[in-house]
């Protein structure tokens, strides 16, 4: 059970402001662990995971966060069993459909990040327009990674570098950080500031290699359904505790 009170929110809303924390990043883990507790489908998980996701936008919002990144559906994520791969595919669809004139009328503007050419034309369509229609939103900017991989991103970036140089619009010893940077589906977004993990696990998931370079790191146990408001201001004020330096004294 929630226990946030306005007064936390209000603490919250200070942090935000008093720190650098512009962009927070999540790796949305822990599902089907969820459902498996409580001797339910993974389907119900991954449902229960679409409700945390919309309180966990809200709050952010709320408190002033102006980029919030989710991790939804990796390269790696086809590799599971094709049933609940569909499911997936029809919840993200769904989702997005019924909750778009409330993200549209909370002023949040969407944006979907990774290789969207394996996505079938009905769900790209889906895609599109709500990107198109949340484009003039000033809030929040909600980008969700879907077949979203960070070595393929980085790979297609290199592959893109290297066309350039082949016909001579760019020279080799031009490239820079800016360069590999302008080439990646986060181009035009500054990079995470706090990376969150649900679920407990002690690694990356080849997720945003490249932006989270200087990104401060937080793992909880809490599983992704049951990560709520409380959650998010812990990882917040660990953030706030942090002496971020960025390789100088």
């Amino acid at each position: 059970m929630e226990t946030i009170t306005k007064s936390l929110e209000d603490e919250m809303i200070e942090v935000v402001k008093n720190t650098s924390l512009s962009h927070i990043a999540i790796i949305m883990d822990g599902n089907r662990r969820w459902a498996k507790q409580k001797f339910l489908p993974s389907a119900a998980g991954h449902s229960a995971g679409v409700t945390s996701l919309k309180r966990t936008v809200t709050f952010a919002q709320d408190i002033g966060i102006k980029v919030l990144t989710v991790y939804a559906f990796s390269t790696e994520n086809w590799q599971r069993k094709q049933e609940e791969v569909d499911f997936l595919m029809k919840l993200l669809a769904s989702t997005i459909e019924h909750e778009l004139s409330e993200l549209y009328e909370k002023n949040v503007k969407m944006k979907f990040i990774g290789d969207l050419t394996r996505f079938s034309p009905e769900l790209r369509k889906v895609l599109d327009n709500a990107e198109q229609e949340t484009s003039n939103n000033t809030g929040l900017l909600l980008q969700i990674a879907i077949n979203y991989g960070a070595r393929d991103e980085l790979k297609n970036a290199v592959k893109q570098i290297a066309k350039e140089v082949k016909e001579g619009s760019l020279a080799p010893e031009n490239i820079t950080e800016d360069t590999i940077t302008e080439r990646l589906y986060t181009k035009n977004v500054q990079d995470p500031d706090l990376l969150i993990r649900t679920g407990g696990e002690m690694r990356i998931s080849n997720y945003l290699l490249w932006q989270i370079a200087y990104s401060e790191l937080y793992v909880t146990d809490t599983f992704w359904p049951d990560f709520d408001k409380n959650d998010l201001a812990l990882a917040i004020n660990s953030f706030a505790q942090r002496d971020r330096r960025f390789g100088k004294k």
